[in-house]
């Protein structure tokens, strides 16, 4: 079994609604699981994977933001479980820093499941308002990455 496939069929699950998946060939197994949201509210407000949903006003690059822009900010989350990492490899500045304009199509991050380099991109024009990880952590499927405005 390839990277590329193993790529493709994590893919596949992230697009559907299957709790698991199982693939055999060559006498290897590949299982894929999701695990379940322990909250029914957290699974009913998380917007689909690597996409930001709701935009706040815009704000100076510089000042802090105010509890009701944090609350109604957008965020990205994690398309599927891994580790993830900021920047292009260690020692070199993260892909994007907070109160940085970020373009849509724009790297954010990297997730890496099982060797496979899965890049998060940016779903529209935005300011970045936080990052909610640290590079080198493990994140679930469906975890806030950033928060955008």
């Amino acid at each position: 079994m390839d990277p590329q496939q193993i790529k493709t069929l994590i893919d596949a699950m992230a697009a559907s609604d299957l709790a698991e998946m199982e693939y055999s060939e060559d006498g290897w197994t590949l299982r894929l699981a999701r695990h379940a949201s322990t909250s029914p509210t957290a699974q009913a407000q998380r917007a689909p994977a690597g996409v930001a949903t709701r935009s706040a006003a815009a704000r100076p690059r510089d000042s802090t933001p105010a509890p009701a822009e944090l609350a109604s900010a957008a965020e990205v989350h994690a398309p599927l479980f891994g580790i993830v990492h900021l920047g292009p490899s260690p020692g070199e500045p993260p892909f994007v820093v907070v109160g940085q304009a970020v373009k849509a199509g724009q790297t954010l991050c990297v997730i890496e499941a099982m060797k496979v380099f899965n890049e998060v991109r940016a779903e529209r024009d935005a300011t970045v308002l936080a990052v909610l990880v640290a590079s080198g952590q493990e994140v679930e499927a469906g975890q806030a990455l950033l928060r955008f405005a």
